[in-house]
């Protein structure tokens, strides 16, 4: 493993990664799905048959294993964008938009605590019939996927863990920004302090937050980020939803006892695959050794240059990774069958 340690420069941009259209330029279907208090935004590569009228897909004669990817905190199923085309092959795979991000509407209790977004996706998966899924996560995402598959191990077949927000006690001074949107009246704070950014200037200083080379990111994919931005920052209840998800990753932090993240990573039994980049600014890469050692046979993927959104970042290599996790889940099943 790389000793790469992340930069200690401050931002004060907000963490939004960049949700354009994905660099493989694939065309993909979006639908929607109402559950009771729920509704979410559901998007996946096109040539994946969606559902009629709003509702689930049964996973009836489909001839792939599902797979569910799940985003993080101030991101959309458009950040997956990039990696499900190169998997595609392999999975039907699916991206939610979590309730409040993207173009999924607040859920009616207005909880956004980790375990209401696990919660989210467990409903989802129930609701659809598609379980056991290759569940991917990133960011927040990564701690909701973790919850998901400690509580409900039938959902999941393998995990993907992209920069999961595990509980780190000395966090880098790079994370401390995010940590402070779930103080009351900062959102509103910041907002005012840069009334004036434009949506260029907001987008650069994400990037620079997101990613190890903001370089990477093409004009177009820019100019998407762009305006997804300047969409987001019209909703009414944008900066409602990042303080209360901000607050709401908080506290799971500070949770103990059989709910405490780290405990739950132990339990998680299914095949999983951990990937860390050595310029993360928001999840410290020196956490990949203790994650490689909470959950049980896991792979470890460390990628030097990369920072928060690998998936955006280096795709092909995620996806070649997540192919051996795959590949490995399979031999391990052919043998069981074997053996009985």
């Amino acid at each position: 493993m790389s000793s790469t340690e992340s930069p200690d420069t401050a931002t004060a941009a907000l963490p939004v990664p960049p949700a354009g259209p994905g660099r493989h330029g694939a065309a993909e279907t979006v639908h929607t799905v109402t559950l009771p208090g729920l509704t979410l935004t559901v998007r996946a590569p096109a040539g994946s048959p969606a559902p009629q009228d709003g509702g689930t897909k049964t996973g009836t004669g489909r001839d792939r294993e599902p797979a569910l990817y799940v985003h993080g905190l101030g991101g959309s199923s458009q950040n997956w964008s990039d990696l499900m085309p190169l998997l595609a092959d392999r999975v039907d795979g699916e991206a939610i938009d979590l309730p409040g991000f993207g173009h999924s509407p607040p859920p009616d209790d207005g909880n956004y605590s980790v375990s209401a977004q696990a919660r989210a996706v467990i409903r989802y998966l129930d609701a659809a019939g598609r379980g056991p899924v290759h569940l991917i996560g990133n960011s927040m995402g990564g701690a909701a996927a973790t919850r998901v598959a400690a509580v409900r191990p039938d959902l999941v077949r393998t995990l993907t863990l992209i920069s999961p927000a595990l509980p780190e006690l000395r966090p880098q001074l790079t994370a401390v920004p995010t940590a402070l949107l779930a103080v009351p009246g900062i959102t509103g704070l910041f907002g005012r302090l840069t009334h004036d950014w434009t949506p260029e200037r907001r987008t650069r200083e994400v990037l620079a937050l997101c990613y190890g080379d903001p370089g990477r990111v093409s004009p177009e994919g820019f100019n998407a980020a762009v305006d997804e931005y300047a969409r987001r920052l019209e909703l009414p209840y944008f900066w409602e939803v990042m303080e209360r998800s901000a607050r709401g990753l908080v506290n799971a932090y500070t949770l103990g006892g059989q709910h405490n993240l780290w405990r739950q990573a132990e339990r998680v039994l299914a095949p999983t695959l951990l990937v860390y980049g050595g310029r993360d600014r928001l999840v410290s890469f020196r956490m990949a050794r203790r994650a490689a050692a909470a959950f049980r046979g896991s792979r470890l993927l460390t990628l030097p240059e990369a920072g928060h959104v690998a998936m955006m970042e280096y795709p092909e290599t995620v996806a070649r990774a997540v192919r051996e996790l795959l590949d490995s889940d399979m031999t391990d099943v052919t043998a069981d069958a074997s053996r009985s």
